[in-house]
């Protein structure tokens, strides 16, 4: 194929959560099919989409950083189309075709569908004697600029699923699967609603039919991915029952799902989990603080006590079960008292990892209308998140050194850091590596957990036969 025959290339980045990565996953299967040639790295690309993420200022840094490294690409390949999707672009919008006048397209996360009608609009571009203003179709924002036009489409779909879209995953044993679209809750210190919109949930015979076609494929363990991914319902299927389907689904052996919210942690969900086998025994359970009046600052809609009637629930319903979380310190109007209401949240429960950040705010949140006298000392932030890092990793290393001896099913996922060496992961999402090679990447086995770092275990096989899904 000549060159001006060819396929146009396009290169995916992404940044931030699993639900941008199966967004990356579902671009790539819409430019596929749109007759693009995906490849794996931008320097082979004639098309670049940065995938990003707003939850956290950082986040947008390290993005506009390195589109601003792609700029440099640009320079020797003027042709260079460079796009930044997903929820950063739906906040910053048009301003950050401003800030970086070399991107060529922001879209939000609704415009999937067609990106590339999108950028064949782009292609076509305009003349150095474009008009001066701009202009829109469709949802679409059209700038003008001498060497052809910057292209904004940022409306928000209600009813934009992204049911009948395929994604392109990469190969392996795992999948995730997206069942849901935004989020209905307005907690305070979260963008999300914002740049994702309201809750939109998928079918559920669309969903399973998709299960049973990626276990076909030689999938055998899927996560469901939503916002509040618990509060999925889709007509008279709610999320129990699309769990326990999922979990019947021929070649599937395990089954996880994230993030759910606490509120729909019900006796419903938790009896789906201590009976279907597939179901693996771990939870993402957020509970981002462990003092009331933060929750309710926060608009989480739980108590620290209702957080603790869960956790009872899970526990007694499911022995043995692994929880993480998310921790969110200095929220604005947290004193230290209320501060270590979290830290003794954590020593109570004792959750197995959890994810640690300092508050972070996002333009056009509540939280951040909140009096400026409200707002934490950084340096004084940063304290307590140390701290908090501190007592996290300490318990987490106390439960993986009580661990070390048990024998655990384990599916292998990739290598290992060092050579001759594999990596996989047990039922309750504990890491662990051993030695072996590549090949056996999606297969099952069973090793003894023999020491752990802290956050990782290293063992050896005890039996390398096909494992049951009850031990696997």
């Amino acid at each position: 194929m000549t060159p001006t025959s060819r396929n146009k290339r396009a290169y995916v980045e992404t940044y931030g959560c699993q639900m941008n990565i199966s967004d990356g996953e579902l671009m790539e299967g819409v430019l596929e099919r749109g007759g693009y040639e995906i490849v794996g790295t931008p320097e082979d690309a004639d098309v670049v989409l940065v995938n990003t993420c707003a939850i956290r200022e950082h986040a947008e840094k390290r993005v506009l950083g390195r589109v601003s490294q792609l700029n440099g690409l640009k320079r020797e390949r003027p042709g260079l189309v460079i796009g930044v999707t997903g929820c950063m672009a739906q906040r910053l919008g048009e301003t950050l075709l401003e800030q970086a006048p070399y991107v060529d397209l922001v879209m939000g996360p609704d415009g999937y569908r067609g990106l590339p009608e999108v950028l064949q609009r782009l292609e076509k571009g305009t003349s150095p004697g474009a008009p001066a203003a701009p202009r829109s179709t469709v949802g679409i924002v059209e700038r003008p600029r001498k060497r052809g036009p910057q292209l904004a489409v940022l409306q928000l779909d209600v009813d934009e699923n992204y049911q009948g879209l395929e994604q392109r995953r990469a190969e392996g044993p795992s999948a995730w699967v997206p069942i849901q679209r935004g989020c209905d809750h307005r907690c305070t210190y979260c963008i999300v609603p914002y740049v994702r919109g309201g809750e939109k949930n998928r079918d559920a015979s669309e969903i399973l039919t998709e299960v049973r076609l990626l276990a076909e494929q030689g999938v055998s363990e899927i996560t469901l991915l939503g916002q509040t991914v618990n509060s999925y319902v889709w007509e008279d299927v709610g999320f129990p029952e699309l769990l326990k389907g999922v979990a019947r689904v021929d070649g599937i052996q395990r089954v996880r799902y994230t993030s759910p919210h606490p509120n729909d942690v019900t006796e419903a969900l938790v009896e789906v989990m201590a009976e279907e086998e597939a179901v693996c025994e771990h939870l993402h359970l957020p509970a981002q603080a462990g003092n009331n009046r933060t929750l309710k600052r926060m608009l989480r809609r739980y108590t620290v006590e209702s957080l603790l009637e869960k956790v009872d629930l899970l526990r007694s319903a499911v022995p043995g079960i692994a929880l993480s979380t998310d921790i969110i310190v200095a929220f604005p109007g947290e004193t230290d008292e209320e501060f270590r209401d979290t830290l003794q949240l954590m020593r109570t429960v004792r959750f197995d990892e959890a994810y640690t950040y300092k508050y972070s705010p996002r333009e056009g949140t509540p939280a951040t209308r909140l009096p400026a006298e409200h707002f934490v000392d950084s340096d004084e932030a940063q304290e307590r998140l140390e701290e908090l890092i501190d007592v996290s990793r300490a318990i987490q290393a106390e439960i993986n050194r009580s661990e070390v001896g048990r024998v655990e099913g384990v599916l292998i996922e990739g290598a290992g850091r060092d050579e001759g060496q594999i990596r996989g992961r047990t039922r309750r999402n504990k890491v662990v590596v051993f030695d072996g090679t590549v090949d056996r990447v999606g297969q099952y086995t069973q090793t003894i957990l023999e020491r752990t770092t802290g956050a990782t275990f290293a063992g050896s096989e005890v039996r390398a036969a096909a494992a049951t899904p009850a031990s696997v």
